[in-house]
């Protein structure tokens, strides 16, 4: 007799448990910002470098055009090399209606910080890729805007390439 409320109560506790454990979790209670397609943390892939979307500091995601298309990345510099390979197949991204967000580098746990990417400061910080460089929402001593950080990139993945 003990066994079966055992069982019984097991069974009980069953969809209470998973109901519980699906509002953390999986990111449900996260935060994203209007217009912002959902980031799955350890599935989603960078659209540029193929690496999986894990650290939520350097993640970004880019949307708009006709399609309301949605790239996501997993560094600031793979979103500056996307953005310089890609603008002849994309005229769209110039347009103020196509959106960038970044997360800010100073998030912690997993309530990210979006910034708008090309308001954003960014500073010097190890980035998965390895452009070294984080978004912040206010300048700082040796922060750049998005363009400059732009070129940098770039430049550095032209000189590679040589």
């Amino acid at each position: 007799m003990d066994r079966r409320r055992f069982l019984m109560a097991g069974f009980t506790a069953t969809p209470l448990a998973v109901a519980l454990s699906s509002l953390g979790a999986c990111g449900k209670g996260e935060r994203w910002p209007e217009g912002m397609q959902p980031i799955k943390w350890d599935r989603d892939t960078c659209v540029v470098c193929n690496m999986v979307i894990s650290d939520r500091r350097f993640a970004g995601q880019l949307r708009g055009g006709p399609k309301n298309a949605a790239f996501k990345f997993d560094d600031p510099g793979c979103v500056a090399l996307w953005l310089n390979d890609k603008a002849r197949d994309y005229p769209w991204l110039d347009e103020p209606a196509t959106q960038l967000w970044i997360a800010e580098v100073t998030t912690s746990g997993n309530d990210v910080a979006w910034l708008d990417g090309r308001k954003a400061h960014y500073v010097s910080k190890t980035s998965p890729m390895g452009f070294n460089f984080g978004a912040v929402a206010h300048p700082q001593a040796g922060s750049i805007d998005f363009a400059t950080m732009r070129e940098h990139v770039v430049a550095k993945f032209k000189k590679g390439r040589a």
